[in-house]
Order: C-alpha cells, then sequence, then structure tokens
C-alpha cells in the first residue's frame, strides 16, 4: 500500500520540492494550501493556517502515514520595532497552524501505526541573530513542541521531528536577496560559502518519512551550511 502524506504548503519552496520527491517515489501526495502547486499526481485542498478549520481536511483519506507543516515567515525587525501584533502574527502562523492542523489530523495518524510528523524551526532558535526576535520565539515553540508530542506520541508509532534551516533560496526569501550583491553577502555567512536549496531540506524530509527513518523521533536537524557550529578565520 502507498503511503498517504499531508504537505501544508506545497504550492512553492520547500514543500514543493518534498512534494515532487516523494510523488516520483510513488506516494499518494496530499497538498493542503491557499494555492494549488503546479505539480502532476499531487491532490489539493485550501487551507489557510490562520483560518481554517478541521472540515478542510474531511475529505483526506481516514489514514495519513505522514503530515508535514511548511508554512513560515521572513519577520526580520529591530526589536525596538516589534509590536505585539508582529509576535501574535508569528505565533499563529508558526506554532498554532502547527498545533490545529496536528489535531485535526491525528485520528488519521494514529490510524496507520506508523507515522511521521516535520515541522519546521529555524537556526536562529539555538544560533543567536539580531533582529530575529519574533521568529526565533516562535520557532523556539516548535522545537518545543516537537519533543513534547514525540514523547507523548511515541506508543502511538507516530514520529515527530523538526528541521531547522538557515536561509533557503526560496520564494520566501526573495524580498531578502533581492541583488547578487546581497546573495553574495549572505552565502559568505554560511562555512560552506553558498546559500542551501529546497532540495538540501526536502531530502532529508523524505528519509525521514521513509521507512529508513523509523527510529528518529525527537530531534531538531540543523542544516546551515555551518553556520551554528562552525567559526572560519
Amino acid at each position: 500500500m502507498s503511503k498517504n502524506i499531508l504537505i501544508i504548503g506545497a504550492s512553492s519552496g520547500i514543500g514543493q520540492e518534498l512534494a515532487k520527491q516523494l510523488i516520483e517515489t510513488g506516494y499518494n501526495v496530499f497538498s493542503a494550501s491557499r494555492t494549488s502547486p503546479e505539480l502532476a499526481g499531487i491532490k489539493h485542498i485550501y487551507f489557510d493556517a490562520l483560518t481554517s478549520t478541521a472540515q478542510a481536511f474531511e475529505d483526506l483519506p481516514i489514514v495519513l502515514h505522514g503530515l508535514v507543516y511548511c508554512p513560515g515567515n521572513i519577520n526580520l525587525k529591530p526589536f525596538h520595532r516589534l509590536t505585539n501584533q508582529d509576535f501574535e502574527q508569528d505565533f499563529k502562523i508558526n506554532v498554532l497552524g502547527a498545533i490545529n492542523t496536528i489535531q485535526f489530523n491525528l485520528s488519521r495518524l494514529k490510524a496507520s501505526k506508523d507515522a511521521s510528523i516535520i515541522l519546521f524551526s529555524t537556526v536562529a532558535v539555538q544560533t543567536g541573530m539580531g533582529f530575529h526576535a519574533s521568529i526565533a520565539a516562535s520557532k523556539g515553540a516548535i522545537e518545543g513542541l516537537t519533543r513534547s508530542l514525540a514523547a507523548e506520541y511515541a506508543n502511538n508509532n507516530i514520529r515527530i521531528n523538526a528541521i531547522a534551516p538557515s536561509l533557503i533560496d526560496t520564494p520566501l526569501a526573495k524580498k531578502i536577496l533581492t541583488s547578487d550583491e546581497k546573495r553574495e553577502t549572505a552565502a559568505k555567512r554560511h562555512p560552506l560559502n553558498k546559500i542551501g536549496g529546497s532540495k538540501n531540506i526536502a531530502s532529508l524530509a523524505k528519509w525521514l518519512i521513509s521507512d529508513d527513518g523509523n527510529w528518529t523521533t525527537g530531534k531538531v536537524f540543523t542544516i546551515d551550511g555551518g553556520i551554528a557550529n562552525l567559526k572560519m578565520f
């Protein structure tokens, strides 16, 4: 039986690349987002991380083998300019959206008896970075949620892991990578002297979903070109 995988946010970036890789491998992939991915073989439902309810998923199969929550944002501001609304908006998109999606589909995941949930954090949680206060605060909550749920649902054979990338070349990053000069500067901040791509992240997510990753849970994987742990002289 082919596995059923739900990807929230498969219309672009990492989510779209993951959907492509999974479809090519033979998975049944369901996309939930505001816009439909331009991919053959994917089944799309409309979903808004801020407003949608459990009814959005009522036509899904009764068994899900994987759930990947990709929505996020890049809200970089000096701390003194961040408002309560900024923090609330980031928390709703990154944390409450993930919580609601998991709760809406928990019975389907339990029914598989071998499910994988993947959430997304950021390297800025473990490595202090200026102007990241709001996004780091909400993604820090994702890391805590990952470990807590991994412990709670291990007996249900539901694995929960998170991936914490550095800057990735996706449509979301376009407002930062607005010129060749800015791209070069961003690349040089990483010891490997380059910006990551969607394939780097999607390949790990695919492994975590697969049977090869079925002994891994409660982990936060940092994929960041070395920026978190390496100091280059």
